[in-house]
C-alpha cells in the first residue's frame, strides 16, 4: 500500500488502541507514521530486508515470538539489531507477550519505541489498518452541511444562501443528526466509502443569517449531533428555476465523483412553500429502498401495463461545483 501523504503522531495510535509502553524513545506526538499498513516480520526475521516498507508499525505476535525464541541468542541480537536499524516508526507486541531481552535492548540502541498490548494478534492488526485507514485516507474539504437523516449520510449542497443550514435545523428538530456546517471533510475510507466529519475548530457550530452563529449540541443536546458519517447521497438544493425541467418520475439517475467514488445526486428545487425537512425525509427513506433494490416508480410503470423490462435507466454525470 502506497505511502500516504498525511501523517498521524504514534501518540495518537497509543491514545486510540491503549497501548502500554515498555519502551519509548523520544516525544510520541513527534514521531508520524505515514504508511496505512502493518508489518509482521516473517521474511525480516530471516534477513531478508528487500522489499522491507520501513515506514509501517512492526507487530511481533506468537508466531514471531516463538520463532526468535528459538533461535541462538547471539544470532537473535544480531537479527533484530539489523531489523530496527532500519528505523520503523514503532513496534507493538500483542497479546502481552514478554519481550525478548535482544528485542528491547535493539530497540533501544535504534530508538525504536516499544509497546504492548493484550489484545490478539489479529485483532490489534484489524484495530490498527482501520484507524489507519480513517486518519490517513485522502481528503477534501468542500462546501456544504452534512447531516443523518434515518440512518443515511446527506451532503446538502447549494449556492450559497439557498437555505442549506436552515433545513439542517428543521432536520435536527425533527430528530435527526447535524455532522458539519458550512464546510465538510470527506475522506475515502475504503474503494467505495466516503465518510463527512466538520474540520475540529466548527464542529456543531451553524451559521444562521439574522441569528448568527449557534451551538447544536449546545441548544439541542448530544443527541442532535454525530462526529462522522458516511455519504450515502448529495442533493443539490438551487432555486425554482420555471424554464428547466425537473425529474418527476425518478427511471433515470444522476450521480457526481468525490475523490473517483460514484456518489447519487438529487436535484432539488427551493421555492417558498416547500417543506425541505419532510422532502429531504423522504429522499432519505427513498434512496435507502433503492439500495434494496426497489423503485416505486418501475412498480408504477408495471402496474399501469408498461414493459419495465424494455427500460434502460440513464445514467448522467453531474458536475457539481462544490
Amino acid at each position: 500500500m502506497p505511502t500516504s501523504q498525511f501523517r498521524v503522531s504514534l501518540s495518537k495510535v497509543m491514545q486510540e488502541l491503549s497501548l502500554d509502553v515498555i519502551n519509548m524513545c523520544g516525544d510520541p506526538d513527534k514521531i508520524m507514521i505515514s504508511s496505512m499498513d502493518v508489518n509482521r516480520p516473517g521474511l525480516e526475521l530471516n534477513r531478508f530486508f528487500d522489499y522491507y516498507d520501513t515506514s509501517r508499525i512492526v507487530i511481533f505476535g506468537n508466531a514471531e515470538t516463538a520463532f526468535l525464541a528459538s533461535m541462538d541468542p547471539a544470532e537473535r541480537a544480531k537479527v533484530l539489531d539489523e531489523l530496527f536499524s532500519q528505523k520503523p516508526p514503532a513496534a507493538i507486541i500483542a497479546r502481552g507477550l514478554e519481550p525478548a531481552p535482544e528485542l528491547l535492548e535493539a530497540t533501544k540502541r535504534n530508538d525504536v519505541p516499544l509497546l504492548s498490548t493484550q489484545e490478539t494478534t489479529s485483532s490489534l492488526v484489524a484495530a490498527l489498518v482501520q484507524f489507519m485507514n480513517v486518519e490517513l485516507a485522502p481528503r477534501i474539504t468542500r462546501h456544504g452541511v452534512l447531516v443523518e437523516v434515518y440512518g443515511e449520510g446527506i451532503l446538502l449542497v447549494g449556492d450559497s444562501g439557498v437555505g442549506k443550514s436552515e433545513t439542517a435545523i428543521e432536520l435536527i428538530k425533527r430528530g435527526h443528526r447535524l455532522i458539519a456546517d458550512d464546510a465538510v471533510e470527506i475522506r475515502r475510507v475504503s474503494a467505495k466509502s466516503l465518510v463527512g466529519s466538520a474540520p475540529k475548530n466548527i464542529r456543531h457550530f451553524i451559521e444562521l443569517r439574522g441569528i448568527g452563529i449557534i451551538n447544536a449540541r449546545r441548544i439541542f443536546g448530544m443527541g442532535a449531533v454525530k462526529v462522522t458519517e458516511k455519504i450515502d447521497i448529495v442533493i443539490n438544493l438551487e432555486i425554482w428555476d420555471n424554464k428547466k425541467v425537473y425529474d418527476r418520475m425518478g427511471i433515470d439517475s444522476e450521480y457526481t465523483e468525490i475523490l473517483g467514488i460514484k456518489v447519487p445526486v438529487l436535484t432539488i428545487p427551493v421555492k417558498p412553500g416547500r417543506n425541505l425537512a419532510i422532502i429531504i425525509e423522504v429522499a432519505a427513506m427513498n434512496n435507502r429502498q433503492k439500495k434494496m433494490g426497489y423503485n416505486a416508480a418501475t412498480e408504477l410503470l408495471a402496474s399501469l401495463g408498461m414493459d419495465v423490462s424494455t427500460l434502460q435507466e440513464d445514467e448522467k454525470k453531474l458536475e457539481l461545483d462544490l
